[in-house]
């Protein structure tokens, strides 16, 4: 359930300090494929980058901090692929279960459906973190597959789930 107290806004390059701080968190990159101790130099050159497809990258505020981060990421130049994107996600361990995924999720979808041409939505999530898997079906997404031994994750290599969503009605010229 969405809380009305999260905004939704896209990110800002002054918001690298914010970022580094709460994907350095163990519960957060632990569950990505990020590595530990982030470097805040890294995030302000990932937030001033201005990318060559119709990538959208979104912050939930709460109270005037930062507490998820979640975008939609294109295929580049790839002509055949253009119809689909790939959505990263993550909510600070603080305010997970209080709609700040739900509230991203929403944004990216009606950015995805209503206004970016895109018929698939892609993503990748670690096969036991039932609480992201339980969102994304939610929002309409299905496992496709398991990637078998795909990342290495505290010394151990994981398994993560394809999971995809086709847009439900896309546009027809009428």
């Amino acid at each position: 359930m969405t809380q009305p107290d999260i905004q939704i806004r896209r990110v800002r390059p002054q918001d690298a300090v914010a970022i580094t701080t709460l994907v350095a968190e163990p519960e957060v990159f632990g569950n990505l494929l990020q590595m530990p101790y982030p470097s805040e130099a890294s995030w302000s050159q990932r937030l001033t980058q201005a990318p060559a497809d119709q990538s959208l990258h979104l912050v939930a505020e709460r109270q005037d901090q930062i507490v998820g981060l979640a975008g939609l990421h294109g295929n580049g130049a790839h002509v055949r692929r253009q119809h689909a994107m790939g959505l990263a996600m993550w909510v600070a361990p603080k305010a997970q279960g209080q709609g700040v995924g739900s509230a991203l999720m929403k944004a990216l979808i009606d950015y995805a459906d209503q206004w970016g041409h895109v018929l698939r939505i892609e993503l990748t999530v670690f096969a036991d973190n039932s609480r992201a898997i339980a969102l994304y079906e939610r929002f309409g997404f299905e496992q496709e597959g398991r990637h078998r031994a795909y990342a290495l994750r505290q010394g151990v290599y994981s398994d993560v789930l394809a999971m995809a969503r086709l847009r439900p009605n896309p546009p027809r010229w009428s």
